[in-house]
């Protein structure tokens, strides 16, 4: 069929033509925008999941719906090495424009965009020039306000004073937060608190935040009371439903349609998991002759669709790992049952009869790249679905 007119779009953050199986979250979501322009109490929000699951492609659908709603927004994507100061004043600072021209007090704008500036300029030692946050806005930065060097204390009085410049105008202000895992302990435990202080004050200021499955731990370890904070919403698989729903919706505004036992196929194929259901189901419409697509289109797409993932979506993350971290991955593949479930490190180290104290720094150095994470102690799994079964054929 015409590949110009292929629908599906495998791609990291990429909206799949149809966003199927996330009405309950979108509902849920639409919930918590009304309770806090209600200026009723609500928790800030925090999706978790595998690699692959669509994490991205929600936390940006529901930063729309804030826009929607008339909230002020801002997006930041967290790394390892990066210091929150930056990347968080330049997403409050999108977010204060947003709402800014419907201030009717200037002046109040003007101070919190002072305040925002001596935030975002108060780096910590050693930053790199090139690092630092250098904001378009004019004016002095304010003085005695946010700019004290401590970073929680900071956080909590500039995002105080967001949320009532946005009280002002009867809306409230949506911080939208990627990769939420590679926050440091630091940077965390000043999110928590502020977002602790947020909470008692009933302000409309909320963090919507997406990471890894160990993202509770990560919180729980910088503020005991982070459980408490944040509703967690675990995204995982489609349902059967839901993943025909993500293929056969796009394919029939095309005029396309699938025979059940090519989506029985196609299903078998990705699992459910939203990113496999745009690769195989891209790669079956380009070899299918005609519509209805049929098993046989998708026997032969399969390899296909195996081959280009094996490159692009696991090979790639598999050259990240060092010979020894490698031995290391396939010991947990030949232990692992592909089912995203945790197995024991010590069973890692009973694998290649290596004690376990002696494997800690490929398994912490697996960790910090994102190739595996460890919800509790003692328990690891894979971050990117199916990964164990991509090392088995390798090996």
């Amino acid at each position: 069929m015409d590949p110009i007119r292929n629908p599906y779009a495998p791609g990291a953050g990429q909206r799949p033509p149809e966003l199927a199986g996330r009405d309950d979250e979108l509902a849920a979501f639409d919930v918590l925008l009304e309770r806090i322009s209600a200026r009723r109490p609500e928790r800030s929000l925090m999706l978790t999941g595998l690699r692959g699951v669509g994490k991205t492609v929600l936390l940006n659908q529901l930063r729309s719906a804030a826009i929607a709603r008339g909230f002020g927004t801002g997006k930041w994507e967290a790394r390892p090495d990066q210091d929150i100061r930056r990347p968080l004043a330049g997403a409050l600072h999108l977010a204060v424009r947003e709402i800014a021209p419907r201030h009717r007090a200037p002046d109040r704008v003007e101070h919190l965009l002072a305040v925002l500036k001596a935030f975002g300029s108060r780096q910590p030692p050693g930053t790199a020039m090139r690092d630092r946050w250098v904001p378009s806005i004019d004016g002095p930065a304010a003085v005695g306000r946010a700019d004290s060097g401590d970073l929680e204390i900071d956080l909590v009085e500039l995002l105080t004073d967001a949320a009532e410049l946005a009280s002002d105008v009867g809306s409230g202000i949506a911080l939208f937060v990627d990769e939420v895992h590679d926050l440091g302990p630091d940077d965390v435990s000043a999110l928590c608190a502020a977002c602790h202080e947020l909470s008692q004050l009933g302000a409309p200021l909320i963090v919507v935040g997406a990471g890894l499955p160990h993202v509770p731990a990560v919180l729980s370890a910088a503020k005991s009371y982070s459980e408490r904070l944040f509703r967690f919403s675990r995204i995982d698989r489609l349902d059967r439903t839901s993943a025909d729903l993500a293929l056969r919706a796009p394919a029939d505004r095309e005029g396309v349609d699938f025979e059940s036992a090519a989506l029985d196929a196609l299903y078998a194929a990705a699992d459910g998991y939203p990113y496999f259901v745009q690769a195989y189901g891209k790669v079956t419409w380009d070899v299918a002759g005609a519509s209805p697509i049929t098993a046989a289109d998708v026997a032969v797409a399969r390899p296909i669709a195996e081959a280009e993932l094996a490159v692009g979506f696991f090979g790639s993350r598999y050259e990240r790992a060092t010979p020894a971290e490698r031995e290391y991955l396939r010991a947990m593949a030949d232990d692992a049952e592909d089912t995203g479930a945790g197995l024991s490190s010590a069973q890692v180290a009973k694998t290649l009869s290596r004690k376990p104290a002696s494997l800690s720094p490929a398994r912490d150095a697996l960790i910090k790249k994102g190739l595996i994470y460890s919800a509790q102690r003692g328990q690891i799994a894979f971050t990117v679905p199916h990964f164990g079964r991509y090392l088995r054929r390798q090996t």
